[in-house]
């Protein structure tokens, strides 16, 4: 299919109803059709992979559309200029999530980009440097604990952001780690101790964090793994 004949599939699908909903969960629908994201997986199942279909369907600047891009675009070819170029046309936390978990951790700038991302400035990048934390602890269940831990100084670092997409991240990324293994998870709890007592944004983040991170739930899950990887985070 073309860009064009996807664009007609997904305005078929389009229920313009659902935007004020969409936008009371913060999501930008200036360029929204009103498309679920289970609809577009589906459609993203009949168009398989396709690299060229991604970038035309990304620069349509329909929010729908980019979601769908990030579901059919191929890791392998995602390289650092595509990462920026995306990261610059995020404009709402379920695009900039959506794309980080559909498509770029999976990339091979990936753990580059996680710790680039998390201190840069602008509100989406630093979301989306915490967004692939969190997504390449889920994904990278064959990884060594020393690389995670690595990521522990630039989350620290970018945690300290009063913004709430960005705290939120935060948290997400450090639980992430954090049920990774035993090992990763008292570095987990010393980082957030170490953000708690820095107060503001930061202390959020430590406080929120945690509360999974010594919960019974985590702390017997744990127990039972010794120093393997845990189970995919809550975000």
């Amino acid at each position: 299919m073309t860009a064009d004949e996807v664009l007609a599939a997904l305005r078929v699908l389009a229920e313009p109803a659902r935007l004020p909903g969409m936008a009371r969960y913060g999501i930008a629908t200036g360029h929204a059709l009103g498309v679920t994201v289970t609809e577009l997986r589906t459609v993203a199942k009949r168009l398989g992979r396709d690299h060229d279909l991604a970038a035309e369907l990304w620069d349509t600047g329909i929010h729908e559309a980019r979601i769908l891009a990030s579901l059919v675009d191929v890791p392998a070819l995602v390289d650092d200029a595509q990462f920026e170029r995306w990261a610059g046309g995020f404009d709402s936390w379920d695009l900039c999530d959506q794309v980080c978990q559909n498509l770029l951790r999976h990339a091979p700038a990936a753990w580059t980009k996680a710790a680039e991302w998390t201190t840069r400035p602008e509100l989406f990048v630093r979301r989306a440097g915490l967004a692939l934390i969190a997504g390449l602890a889920v994904a990278g269940r064959r990884v060594d604990d020393a690389r995670f831990a690595a990521l522990l100084e630039p989350l620290a670092r970018g945690a300290d952001d009063d913004r709430p997409l960005v705290r939120t991240g935060a948290s997400w990324a450090l639980r992430a780690i954090g049920k990774r293994s035993s090992g990763l998870n008292q570095r987990a709890i010393a980082t957030a101790e170490e953000l708690r007592a820095r107060g503001g944004g930061a202390g959020w983040v430590g406080t929120d964090a945690l509360r999974e991170l010594r919960g019974p739930a985590v702390q017997a899950r744990l127990g039972g793994l010794g120093n393997k990887a845990g189970d995919p985070s809550r975000s």
